[in-house]
């Protein structure tokens, strides 16, 4: 089972470390045109939860400093992918609900997985 969620959390991690590094990276014109009806300091805000989300699925495990910290971020970025899934479903983007649909029930995973382990 341990080994299952640090592969689940590793690539998690890439996944939200890209996602939130090409939020953050982009100019906010890029960010207005591919999502008019949010603030660029929105999206970059959900970028930086992203990053710090992806960190907290791996540092704390591999440096063994509070390790508690894993499931809590694996929870942070499910909730993440809640809005993901409602601002994808609004604007009919099926596809890129599935794949955040995805994503939520992984991230479910690794919180509930980490929660139990910890006991």
């Amino acid at each position: 089972m341990d080994i299952t969620l640090w592969v689940i959390q590793i690539l998690l991690a890439l996944v939200f470390l890209a996602g939130g590094l090409g939020k953050a990276t982009q100019p906010g014109e890029k960010l207005r045109a591919g999502l008019p009806e949010f603030h660029p300091g929105v999206i970059r805000l959900v970028a930086a939860a992203e990053i710090l989300g992806a960190l907290g699925l791996i540092l704390p495990g591999v440096t063994g400093i509070a390790p508690d910290l894993t499931p809590v971020a694996a929870s942070g970025l499910s909730i993440i992918m809640i809005g993901a899934i409602v601002t994808h479903a609004r604007r009919k983007e099926g596809k890129s609900v599935a794949m955040n649909l995805v994503l939520l029930v992984l991230a479910v995973v690794v919180a509930v997985g980490r929660s139990v382990l910890s006991l």
